[in-house]
């Protein structure tokens, strides 16, 4: 069971912003309590302990109405030898750190830096293997649909099955680097316990198959400036985007000792090979202004336990390098673990937003925010 209860203030984000090519949006902006989310999982074996499944429902109050605001998803899988486990069903591409298995275990209550955000993939239905390259590395792939499937039905999809998603990682000191690979050292370690992680991604992705805005965990591919470039008019030239490809790798590190913790990760996209349809007020010989859309973007996660087991506080921040703008965001909070237990926890945390490329119901930042958040969440994850 995973849940918690948000109180959201984003009252201080500019009302608008304005994007790269004049026009003016406005920020949509919230200021209430939130049940944020009800995640009820069921997990086992049948008839064979190698044989196992994983079934869930998971829903999130603040997109009550929207597309995909309640999954019922799940995946089967058997582990064949501790090198190779094979599974299908609905499952995170490995796109990021935060993609591969590693929440509940974050700093920041259920959402990512801005950088991590825009640069990730998300759920999507596939095939996928894992297990032990050695004792202290580690691989996960996957094969799916495309980059975000949730809110998204099969007739929606095009016929290209190319979404490849693939991690591998390697703890050289120690051989493990906490519950899921998470963030922050709650447990404390005495010997320095280090990660180092590389992931890659390539899809195919069609205008049809993308996730409605506020579609619950939605992602999307974006310019730099938060325009979804499958939008209407992306680059207003009159031309829509039908077809694009993405590619993206991510690299990152850690380390955590004696209640202290630093993780880094470094971005690098290119979306290119466009296929589009120029609309009816569009000069005959009317073109995208760019072949090659390439951005990076770093975020940097440090932590320390000012109280062993009750009282943590982090920092973390992230910045984007892009064609369209350089955003960027900073969060400075506390985390405090009522009962000495990492599953209750209340986080309270301050974050600064400059021009947010990315936001959603779900999470504290908005698209286009500029200024400062508030949000506190008390939180259970068993």
């Amino acid at each position: 069971m995973y849940s918690y209860v948000r109180y959201l203030d984003q009252d201080d984000l500019e009302d608008e912003y304005i994007d790269s090519f004049g026009r003016e949006f406005e920020v949509s902006t919230l200021n209430q309590m939130q049940v944020q989310k009800v995640n009820l999982t069921f997990k086992g074996w049948l008839f064979d302990p190698k044989f196992q499944y994983r079934f869930y429902t998971w829903t999130s109050n603040s997109n009550q109405g929207e597309a995909a605001q309640v999954v019922v998803a799940g995946k089967l899988s058997y582990a064949f030898h501790e090198n190779f486990n094979f599974g299908a069903g609905i499952d995170a591409l490995p796109t990021t750190r935060t993609t591969n298995g590693t929440f509940p275990t974050w700093f920041r209550t259920d959402h990512r830096t801005i950088a991590d955000e825009f640069f990730r993939g998300s759920y999507t239905t596939g095939l996928f293997a894992w297990g032990d390259i050695t004792e202290k590395s580690d691989y996960r792939i996957m094969i799916g649909n495309n980059l975000s499937q949730l809110g998204v039905s099969a007739n929606e999809l095009d016929d290209h099955f190319e979404t490849v998603s693939g991690a591998v990682w390697w703890m050289p000191t120690t051989g493990e680097y906490g519950p899921g690979n998470g963030f922050g050292d709650y447990e404390f370690h005495t010997e320095p316990a280090t990660l180092f992680g590389l992931h890659y991604t390539h899809s195919r992705e069609d205008s049809q198959g993308q996730p409605e805005i506020n579609s619950f965990d939605n992602s999307q591919i974006r310019l730099s400036d938060g325009t979804r470039i499958f939008s209407p008019n992306p680059f207003d030239n009159d031309v829509n985007i039908r077809q694009a490809t993405y590619e993206m790798a991510a690299l990152n590190a850690g380390v955590k000792y004696c209640g202290y913790s630093l993780d880094v990760e470094y971005y690098y996209r290119e979306v290119d090979n466009f296929s589009t349809i120029l609309l009816p007020d569009a000069e005959p010989d009317a073109t995208l202004p760019v072949k090659r859309l390439t951005d990076q973007g770093l975020q940097v996660q440090a932590s320390t336990m000012l109280i062993p087991k009750t009282l943590q506080m982090y920092l973390s921040g992230s910045k984007i390098n892009g064609e369209y703008g350089d955003p960027w965001d900073m969060a400075f909070g506390f985390k405090y673990y009522p009962f000495k237990r990492r599953e209750v926890r209340w986080t309270t945390q301050l974050l600064y937003l400059d021009d947010s490329p990315v936001g959603y119901n779900s999470v504290p930042f908005a698209r286009g925010g500029n200024g400062v958040v508030v949000n506190t969440e008390f939180e259970i994850a068993f």
